[in-house]
């Protein structure tokens, strides 16, 4: 399989997709919702995705991907090449600042991410990676992530885990927010990678994501050394919703030990 091959596809398919959302904004915006309130879709999410299955299969129809908007293939199993898009990662920050969203995307094979893409939008930066080449910021190569200590980090998190929930033990949290040197919430899980993976943050935290928003951003990560695992410090399940952590090898582990609880 040739991957530089691929990639240069891949670069194609995004940068025309991101012009396509760009030009986007001079009509109007179809917005639904869908298992909530803040949960949100528009017409252009679903357009993007069904541009990106359309140049797939014409690339290569034996591709299966698996798409956040769910406009493809019911895919139920890794073997073989699988991409796996979102074609628009913080629709609510698309939506309502037209900014600060990604366009990620990771390709697999036999489970192995291979190629990893997250682009911002907006400002047309690319973040990617090549699986065992390296990975790189537009045309400038990402260094390996430096060691440091808890309380130098910056770490992603959303406000809600320091408030008492259903999903982890927030007091712990407190702790951890008073240990580093700040946090911050950006409203897209593919920008707070990105970020991580080039160290404008040193580690991000979920209570829960979907394949489609990690897919692109653990490829990354492998190559600048970033960890990136469930809460229980186990690999994430590409193929269903999973609790998520990256973050420098350096406080990784030690988060996951004293920091996490949940219930």
């Amino acid at each position: 399989m040739d991957f530089k091959q691929i990639d240069k596809f891949a670069k194609e398919m995004i940068f025309e997709a991101g012009k396509r959302i760009r030009d986007a904004f001079s009509y109007d915006l179809v917005i639904e919702t869908k298992s909530g309130a803040n949960d949100l879709v528009t017409n252009i999410d679903r357009q993007t995705e069904v541009f990106f299955i359309e140049k797939i299969k014409a690339f290569d129809p034996t591709h299966k991907i698996i798409g956040e908007e769910g406009m493809g293939e019911n895919v139920n199993s890794l073997d073989g090449p699988v991409w796996i898009i979102d074609p628009i990662d913080g629709t609510m920050n698309f939506v309502k600042q037209h900014r600060h969203f990604m366009i990620t995307i990771g390709f697999f094979v036999d489970g192995i991410g291979k190629l990893g893409y997250i682009f911002d939008v907006m400002r047309e930066d690319l973040f990617y990676a090549i699986e065992g080449e390296g990975a790189w910021y537009n045309d400038s190569r990402l260094r390996k992530l430096q060691p440091l200590n808890i309380e130098e980090a910056v770490i992603g998190i959303n406000a809600s885990w320091v408030t008492p929930n259903k999903k982890i033990n927030h007091e712990k949290i407190i702790d951890l927010v008073n240990t580093v040197r700040g946090t911050r919430s950006y409203g897209s899980a593919a920008m707070e990678i990105a970020f991580v993976v080039s160290g404008k943050l040193d580690a991000y935290i979920s209570m829960r994501l979907a394949p489609w928003d990690i897919g692109g951003g653990t490829v990354i990560a492998k190559e600048v050394g970033a960890i990136a695992t469930n809460l229980k410090g186990e690999h994430f399940d590409f193929l269903s919703q999973d609790t998520f952590i990256i973050a420098n090898p350096s406080i990784h582990q030690l988060i996951l030990d004293n920091y996490i609880e949940e219930i």
